[in-house]
């Protein structure tokens, strides 16, 4: 059989599964690794440990299939976005550690491009927002922070790359340094217009040209893994950022239709089409794939601090001893009890776009108890993509049937059931709910011909639990109306 192997590559663990041709999953491996976090606002990775963590969930992965290196078809590639990486050509050794997507230290930098006009251009260009979330001021904070290295930059002996750049440098034993489209695009420096960086934008963020990847189509051999690795010789056959997999994954190839992944982030995906839509509501406009010379564009909504509230009732407030306590506690109180929690741990992303918002737990009482402060951390994600989806029906004019839900917390049947409350459309949950995976698995078997077309890998999706909105209209408008009250108590909160 020509199994597939997918590599997801995310914020908190590495993943790696198995698929059969037909995208069942049929053996898996996660492992966790630290998250480092020097400063307040900073977060961090060691390369090192995503690298020997990715390559000892492939190994565990196939041992657990009982496939061999010759058995797979393919090798697809997802993986958190915007997260940077910097490493020497020469030894393949990072040179920082990876500034992760969620950090905030070059806010006051992403400031001064506002200040100095820049955001109409890199707007236009990219589709983006100007906020540090994305990698081109974090390239630059490197590059000036640690000595030496723009000079080495600028003489070529620097590698700079997303986190598929990486896995696909190690993999390949440093002999390919190339990035897909999807993760290109959300750099600050891709023209999602043109398919190029962009030598204004270079110029502007100051990225010396010889740091960057080639970029190449989502699906069709890149590479082949090493000989000497697991895997050896498969063809890396697919790639795209972690919430582009997942919208390919969930089938929503026509355009209108929508996705949310529920993981450490929370990111609701529309499909456009061909053309671009450049969002007057706070969303970007983002790159969904790139396949056979074409593109497909995509409107997205980006919550920093998603399935990560629930990490942190875990480990900051101990409240509960793993995550996936959480629904019963939450479920063991009727309401919130009045409890408000925006889970702004790392700023607001869209639509409000708030680097210096900081989280909040507002309308405590004497009765507040730990299950009132689950609970209202659960309704708190769902009211984020809850206005992510008023934003994106203001842009698009698509008043979506349903939204395909996938991800870690989409198994949570409370956070499901209010969300399709929030919403007023039904949320159909993926059957499979790392469709990231999913999706990253169908780009590599497209690329080699497991799959024959588009529509070949629509007819494999397959529904899990669907929730239905049944709650009063005039109630969930009073909620999110109390909901927005306490966003804007924490807005601007770190800015003196």
């Amino acid at each position: 059989m020509p199994f597939v192997l997918a590599l997801d590559q995310g914020t908190t663990s590495s993943r790696s599964i198995v698929f059969s041709p037909d995208g069942t999953p049929v053996a898996q491996k996660q492992i966790e690794f630290r998250q480092i976090f020097p400063r307040a606002g900073w977060v961090e990775h060691d390369p090192m440990e995503i690298w020997s963590s990715q390559l000892a969930s492939l190994s565990g992965a196939l041992a657990a299939a009982g496939v061999r290196a010759s058995d797979l078809a393919a090798v697809g590639i997802t993986n958190q976005r915007e997260t940077t990486i910097v490493w020497d050509r020469a030894t393949s050794r990072p040179v920082y550690n990876a500034i992760v997507w969620q950090d905030r230290r070059t806010a006051e930098a992403c400031d001064r491009l506002r200040h100095d006009g820049a955001e109409p251009t890199i707007r236009e260009k990219t589709g983006l927002v100007i906020d540090s979330y994305f990698s081109g001021t974090k390239i630059g904070w490197i590059l000036d922070n640690v000595p030496g290295l723009r000079a080495r930059a600028e003489r070529g002996e620097l590698a700079f790359g997303t986190v598929d750049s990486w896995l696909i440098w190690n993999l390949t034993g440093g002999k390919v340094h190339a990035t897909d489209a999807t993760n290109a695009s959300r750099t600050m420096l891709y023209n999602i217009h043109t398919g190029e960086w962009d030598p204004d934008l270079l110029r502007l963020l100051r990225v010396p040209e010889a740091l960057l990847p080639r970029v190449v189509e989502c699906s069709g051999t890149i590479a082949t893994v090493d000989p000497d690795l697991p895997a050896a010789r498969a063809p890396i056959a697919g790639v795209a950022g972690d919430q582009h997999a997942a919208l390919f994954g969930q089938a929503c190839h026509v355009p209108g239709m929508a996705k949310a992944t529920y993981g450490t982030g929370c990111f609701l995906l529309q499909t456009l089409g061909p053309k671009p839509v450049l969002s007057q509501s706070g969303l970007l406009t983002t790159i969904a794939w790139s396949l056979g010379g074409s593109v497909t564009y995509a409107l997205e909504g980006a919550v920093f601090i998603g399935g990560a509230i629930v990490q942190w009732l875990r480990d900051g407030l101990r409240i509960i001893r793993s995550s996936d306590e959480v629904e019963a506690l939450a479920a063991s109180v009727p309401d919130s009890g009045g409890v408000c929690l925006v889970p702004a741990l790392a700023g607001l992303g869209a639509p409000h776009w708030d680097q210096y918002a900081r989280g909040l737990i507002i309308g405590l009482t004497r009765g507040t108890t730990h299950a009132h402060i689950a609970r209202a951390a659960l309704e708190g994600i769902a009211f984020e993509v809850a206005d992510l989806m008023d934003a994106m029906r203001k842009d698009s004019g698509a008043q979506l049937p349903e939204l395909r839900a996938d991800g870690g917390a989409s198994v949570n049947a409370l956070l499901m059931r209010f969300q399709a409350e929030a919403l007023g459309v039904p949320v159909s949950c993926s059957a499979i709910p790392e469709t990231t995976a999913l999706g990253a698995a169908f780009l590599a078997g497209l690329g080699v011909g497991v799959f024959k077309s588009v529509d070949e890998i629509a007819s494999h999706w397959k529904q899990g639990p669907r929730y239905e909105p049944a709650m009063d209209r005039a109630e969930m408008d009073r909620l999110r109306t109390r909901w927005r009250r306490a966003l804007d108590r924490c807005r601007n909160w770190e800015r003196e």
